[in-house]
Parts: C-alpha cells; structure tokens; sequence
C-alpha cells in the first residue's frame, strides 16, 4: 500500500524522529550537568549553604515539575491544530500558552511565599539550614513565572517541530546562570541569597526568548497577544489531566523513597545513588517521547491514523533499542559508576546490585515513556491520568508487600519493575485498540 503524502516511512521517518529528538535529548541531558555546576558553586560556600539549597530546589522542583504539563500539553494541542492545517490557531494556543504559564508560575510563587517557611520546616532542615533555604527560596520565587513561561514555550515550539530553539536556549541560560553565579556569588560575595539571584536573572532571560520566538516566528498579523480566557480554559482542562497523571507520578516517586528510608541509612544512601542515575537515563529516553508527541500530534491532526501509527510503531522500536544500548552501559559500568557517586564500600555494596536492577529495567522503561509520549500526542490526557492512578496504586499494594515480607533494598527495586512493568501493560494495551487515535482537533 503507498505511503500517503507527507507521510515519511523507513529511513526518512528515522531522520524526522532523530530530528527533533536529538536537540530534545542534548536539552534534557544538559539539564542535570548545569545543576551540578551551579552546586558546585553554591558548594564553596560550606555545608549549611549546601544543605540549604538542596532543601529548597527540592521544593522548587517539586512545585514546577506538577507543571509539565504546560509542556506536554501546549506541544501536543499545537501539533494538532498544524496537522489540521489551522496554523493561526495554532500560533494562537501558542500565545495563550505563554500566558497560562504565567499564571501558574505566578500562583506557585504566591503559594510559596505563604507556606514556603513550614514546607523549610517539614522537611526536617536544621535552624541553620532552614535559613539557608529560606533566604533561596525567597529570592527564586520571583523566577517561578519565568520557569513556567519557558515551559509553556518549549512546548508551543516542540509543536511546531522545532527541538533545536529550546536547546540554543537551554544552553546560552544555563551559560548565563553559570557565569552570574561565578560573579555574585564568588566575586561580589552574595551568598546563597546571589546564587539565586543570577539564577533569576537567567530564568526571565529564557522566558524572554520564548515569548519572542513564539510570537516572532510562529505568530500571525492576526492573532491576538492578550489574554483569551477561552483559550487558556481549554489549554488548562488539557493540563488538568496531565497535572494529575504528574502527582500520581511524583507521589510514586516519593513513596519509593520512603520505603527506601524503612529499609536503613545505608539502603536509602544506595537506593538514592541508583535513582539517581536512573532519573539520568529516564531524561535520555524523554528524548524520544518528546518526538512522538510532536509527530503523532500532527499525523492524527492531519487524519492520517496509519502516519500516526508509522510514528508511534518507529518510536516504539528505537525506545527498547536504545534502552538496550543504556541498560548494557549500565550494567559494564555499574562499579565506575558506584564509585563515582561515592566512597563508602558498605553503599557501594548496596550501588552496585541495585544498578543491575536498573539496567535490566531500561527497555521497559523506553517502552512505557515511549507509550506515554504517543498518548499524549493523540490528545489521550484523561486516560493517563487513570492509568498513572492505576499503576501508583499497584506500587503501593507491591511496596506493602515486599516490606513485610522484610525484604532488602532488592524487594524496592522489584517493586519498581513491578510499577513500570504496569504502565507498559496498561498503555499497551490502550496502544493496541484504535481509541487513541482521534483525529482532527477537538474544538
């Protein structure tokens, strides 16, 4: 049967998807590096400067990762809307994704400046510490609108296929938030209180850079640049869904922890060093989540169901390869990477084993991330919302289980393969029936 037009198969879908997966993924991997640079930073400035930063990009991160959906859900409503052949819709949902951004970034902070001193407090950090985290938090709060614009950004360009723009953005803010630090805190001496602030700086300086690409490149003569309260209530119902699929996620996340916790110092101190890099790897394979839901937005948005299953099957196939690939460097280097984390043999003991865990699991892992992106491209929000519940609840049910059984930190990373394993299951079998595959755009 022949392909129809605009719909690339074989080596020229490969190019495609590496096209805009490729600067995703040199995007998400510079993430965690240029976080490291700036702890190494905040780190001449002594323990309690350290321990407090960590305290509040913990919460920070927390509050801004329930917001990808600004992200997911921007990318996926534009892709359509361009599938659709509705390019000023799509440049208007772009607009308006900017300033739904806003006003969640805006709320967030607002939320944080109320309760960001018992949230410093709940988290255990001593008196010293908590003034640390709160002189960070403080400052960064007024970065948080930014963040959210950029997110909402990175997902208007992502659905206009456009990957390479967010990593030119990615790296000149990260450049910048490096060199500010260097300057305010090392140079002027500002303290904790200078990290944030050039972190701030740089912030509005990406949010700036999407807001001008969005509505340079992408907008129209004739799309309006103010608040549209339709628009941004259809874009925030999108969100809603994604924002509960996201808590589930994180409360997960957070549960795995705790049991990890039950288990001893010593396991937790593991268990946090091979999550770790598990996280790496994961911000590796959202490469190519985020491609399929830029392709499978626009094939679906064109009525083109067998160009979106072209996608969602090439995806598929290149997500349990290079989780292969990832799972074997992995498990070669499992010592390496212990010892790069830490010098403790009694946690290197524990490192080690639980990196075999996560090597086995990464061909599941790109399976259920892959999955996820393709459902998320066909606009399929409400059920991942119920499929994330679904599988949160099977860790928690798996969790009590190889607790009492008194298991050691093994019986968490089976637990674990056990939630993932769920999701591959769950979505899959969604994946094999033709009720994602919606065409058009819901008005």
């Amino acid at each position: 049967m022949a392909t129809p037009a605009g719909a690339p198969a074989g080596r020229s879908l490969d190019r495609r998807i590496w096209a805009l997966a490729g600067p995703a993924l040199l995007t998400l991997a510079a993430e965690p590096l240029y976080l490291l640079a700036d702890t190494a930073v905040v780190g001449r400035l002594g323990a309690d400067a350290l321990a407090g930063l960590a305290v509040a990009a913990t919460l920070l991160l927390l509050v801004t990762g329930v917001f990808i959906f600004l992200t997911f859900g921007t990318a996926a409503t534009v892709a359509r809307l361009l599938g659709a052949g509705r390019p000023e819709e799509a440049a208007q949902q772009s607009v308006q994704g900017l300033w739904l951004g806003l006003a969640c970034g805006g709320a967030a902070a607002a939320v944080l400046a109320v309760f960001g001193a018992p949230l410093v407090r709940i988290v255990g950090a001593e008196p010293t510490v908590a003034d640390e985290a709160l002189t960070y938090l403080r400052v960064s709060l007024a970065g948080l609108p930014a963040v959210c614009v950029a997110m909402a950004g990175t997902g208007a360009l992502r659905g206009h296929l456009d990957t390479r723009t967010p990593l030119v953005v990615t790296v000149l803010a990260n450049t910048a938030n490096l060199a500010l630090e260097l300057l305010l805190v090392i140079g002027l001496r500002w303290g904790l209180a200078g990290s944030a602030a050039g972190t701030v700086v740089a912030q509005w300086g990406a949010a700036a850079a999407y807001t001008t690409v969005v509505l340079r490149r992408y907008g129209t003569d004739g799309v309006p640049r103010r608040p549209d309260p339709v628009r941004i209530r259809s874009l925030a119902v999108v969100g809603r869904d994604l924002f509960v699929r996201t808590v589930a996620l994180r409360v997960a996340l957070t549960a795995s922890t705790a049991l990890a916790a039950r288990r001893g110092p010593v396991a937790l101190a593991g268990y946090q060093v091979a999550f770790q890099w598990w996280a790496f790897l994961a911000y590796l394979l959202d490469a190519l989540e985020a491609a399929a839901q830029s392709l499978v937005g626009h094939a679906l948005g064109a009525a083109d169901r067998s160009g979106a299953r072209r996608v969602a099957g090439r995806i598929l196939a290149w997500s349990v390869g290079s989780g292969v690939v990832l799972g074997t460097v992995t498990l070669v280097l499992r010592d390496p990477v212990a010892r790069l984390f830490t010098d403790d043999p009694a946690v290197i003991a524990v490192v080690v084993p639980s990196l075999v865990w996560v090597a086995v699991m990464q061909p599941v892992n790109g399976v259920a991330f892959a999955l996820d992106g393709v459902l998320v491209g066909a606009g399929d929000q409400r059920f991942l919302a119920g499929a994330m519940v679904a599988s949160l609840a099977v860790l928690l049910v798996a969790g009590a289980l190889t607790s009492a059984a008194g298991t050691p930190l093994w019986g968490l990373w089976l637990t674990i393969s056990v939630f993932m394993a769920s999701r591959v299951l769950v979505l899959g079998f969604r994946y094999r029936t033709p009720r994602w595959e919606r065409v058009g755009h819901p008005t």
